[in-house]
C-alpha cells in the first residue's frame, strides 16, 4: 500500500524508497494499491515521474494542448521529463517487479489535476484498475507570466490529455469500478462538487457538457431525496451516531475502500458503488 498526498519535489524519490522498502521487506509483491484519494495535485514532474515507476520506459504519460505551439507538449515515462533535484534516475534500479504487479488506483472526487494525469495514465495503458469515484476534473494547464519584481499573471495555456487523446477537464476520470467510501454508501456524496459544477469552469472541447449537467442535477435531486426518506425512518438514536461518525482514516483497517481493493487483487468479490452519482 502507498499514499501520496500531493505531488511535490521530494514524491518521486520518497516513492523510490517506498518501493524498494516494499520490495525488500516483502520478497514477491503480488499487487500494489496506490492511493491517490484526496490528492489535489502539484508538479506536473511528479505525476509523470510516479507515472513512469510503474510504465514502460517512453510510454507516453500525458500531452498539452493549447493556442500557442509552445503549448503542445508530450510527456513520457523518461526521466527527461520527470528530472527535479535529482541528477541520478531514481527509478533506474526499480525492481522490475513494479512494471508488472497487478495494481489498483484509488481515487476519489478531491482526486485533482496531477492525481488525474496518473490515474488516467495508469488507466489507458491498462496498467492499473483504477477504483473508488470520479475525479474532480481539473484538466487545465496554469503558466506563471512575471509581470514586475514582486507580481506575476497566472493565466491557463493548454488542456491535459490521457494518452488516448482524452480531455479529463469537467469529466474527471471515471473508475473502471466505482466503489464508496463506506461499506454502508456515501449520503454525504450529494453535497460534493466537482470542476463541471462550478458555473463558470472550463469547458471540456471534446464533448458536450449540458446532458452530464443536467443528468447531475437530476440524479443530486433524487439522491438528496432519497436520503431525506431514508433520515426520516431513523431513530433518534440512530441519528446521534451518524453525528458522532469520524472520517475514515485512509490505509486503516476502517478503510473500507481500500479492503475492497485488497479483495479485488485477491481474486475476491468488490462490493460496487450504487450511488446515484457515479
Amino acid at each position: 500500500y502507498v499514499r501520496i498526498t500531493s505531488f511535490q519535489e521530494r514524491t518521486i524519490p520518497d516513492l523510490a524508497k517506498k518501493l524498494n522498502d516494499l520490495s525488500a521487506q516483502n520478497g514477491q509483491i503480488k499487487g500494489l494499491v496506490l492511493d491517490l484519494r484526496n490528492n489535489g495535485g502539484g508538479l506536473l514532474q511528479g505525476a509523470v515521474g510516479v507515472s513512469a515507476a510503474f510504465l514502460p520506459s517512453d510510454a507516453l504519460v500525458v500531452s498539452t494542448k493549447g493556442q500557442s505551439e509552445d503549448a503542445k507538449q508530450l510527456f513520457t515515462a523518461n526521466f527527461n521529463n520527470y528530472r527535479l533535484s535529482e541528477n541520478k534516475d531514481v527509478f533506474a534500479e526499480l525492481p522490475q517487479v513494479f512494471k508488472k504487479v497487478p495494481m489498483v488506483v484509488l481515487v476519489n472526487a478531491f482526486s485533482a489535476s496531477a492525481s488525474e494525469i496518473v490515474a488516467g495514465a495508469l488507466q489507458d495503458h491498462k496498467r492499473a484498475t483504477i477504483m473508488g469515484k470520479t475525479t474532480f476534473g481539473k484538466g487545465s494547464v496554469q503558466t506563471v507570466r512575471p509581470l514586475s519584481a514582486d507580481s506575476a499573471l497566472k493565466l491557463t495555456t493548454a488542456y491535459y490529455y490521457t494518452p488516448s487523446g482524452k480531455s479529463i477537464q469537467a469529466f474527471g476520470v471515471k473508475p473502471d469500478i466505482p466503489v464508496d467510501q463506506n461499506a454502508e454508501g456515501d449520503p454525504d456524496d450529494v453535497l460534493i462538487t466537482r470542476e463541471i459544477d462550478s458555473e463558470k469552469h472550463l469547458k471540456n472541447k471534446q464533448s458536450s457538457e449540458e446532458k452530464l449537467i443536467n443528468d447531475r442535477e437530476k440524479r443530486r435531486l433524487e439522491e438528496l431525496q432519497r436520503i431525506e426518506e431514508i433520515n426520516a425512518k431513523k431513530t433518534p438514536e440512530e441519528k446521534e451516531k451518524d453525528r458522532k461518525k469520524r472520517p475514515v482514516e485512509f490505509g486503516s483497517t476502517e478503510d473500507f475502500m481500500l479492503t475492497q481493493a485488497a479483495a479485488y487483487l485477491k481474486g475476491q468479490p468488490v462490493k460496487r458503488s450504487k450511488s446515484r452519482l457515479e
